[in-house]
């Protein structure tokens, strides 16, 4: 018989007040084919999908409607976002045309600093979701794992907040793991890491941390085989999140036994 915890539904992913069951989000781009993508996200079975208006564009029956349509047909909540950004007001602008496009007030805020890394913008960041949220929007900013700055976020009503494990389509897993860790500590929201993950394993090691959930994009769409990668992301991610439910062991500085020795058989003392 399954244990309450182990059930997904009574340990949902709790974002604005809105229950999910599971603790994987997707993103849509850089797949082989729409196939591929549907396929894996049906072996996956996120909680969001994400989806860039700019790739879009604004008129979904006339651009790209082949995509449009696939996000209906998965019938899953879709989380726009505003990749591309580089401004405060782009970013709100983008938001306002992806809320009446994908009729959700749900965003993805992303407001790019830099090309190269496209590390986020830390400074403008914190004004840009301020903005949002005072219009109404659930935002999930995609932010640095800097303490000061995801407090900010909170403080100005986000009430979730999506820190980095290493620069966007890099796979390289947590670069940073004291600074996860400790915001992790400190802070009482929830936590997804986006961007940076690369294997299942480093999903499993965020989890296993605390953190809430993840959004994938490139690990599963650039693998060899995006649908059992998909798979096994989301297996890494429910595996992670029960090893934090169940309370992991200290690590020691020495060997422990994992038997107790009771008494020393005589044999023991004929050799020698």
């Amino acid at each position: 018989m399954e244990s309450p915890t182990s059930s997904p539904l009574a340990d949902p992913l709790v974002l604005y007040g809105q229950a999910f069951e599971s603790r994987l989000l997707l993103g849509t781009a850089r797949y082989p084919s729409p196939a591929v993508l549907e396929a894996a996200v049906r072996r996956a079975q996120p909680a969001m999908l994400t989806a860039s208006l700019r790739r879009q564009g604004a008129h979904p029956a006339e651009n790209g409607g082949g995509f449009w349509a696939l996000l209906k047909r998965l019938a899953v909540p879709v989380l726009p976002n505003t990749a591309g950004c580089h401004s405060v007001q782009e970013a709100v602008t983008t938001a306002q045309m992806a809320r009446e496009l994908f009729a959700t007030p749900w965003i993805k805020l992303e407001l790019i600093g830099d090309d190269y890394t496209l590390q986020p913008d830390t400074l403008n960041l914190v004004e840009a979701a301020r903005l949002l949220v005072r219009e109404g929007f659930q935002v999930l900013p995609y932010c640095t794992e800097d303490l000061v700055l995801c407090q900010r976020l909170v403080d100005v009503g986000c009430q979730a907040v999506m820190p980095w494990a290493a620069p966007i389509g890099t796979g390289r897993g947590p670069v940073n793991p004291y600074a996860l860790r400790t915001l992790r500590e400190r802070l009482a929201v929830p936590m997804l890491i986006d961007a940076g993950l690369g294997l299942p394993s480093h999903a499993c090691q965020v989890m296993e941390w605390g953190y809430d959930g993840v959004l994938l994009n490139t690990a599963v769409a650039l693998s060899q085989e995006p649908v059992t990668m998909a798979g096994a992301f989301a297996s890494a991610v429910a595996a992670g999140r029960a090893a934090y439910l169940a309370g992991a062991m200290q690590a020691q500085d020495s060997a422990q036994p994992s038997t107790p020795v009771l008494g020393t058989p005589f044999w023991h003392h004929d050799h020698g």
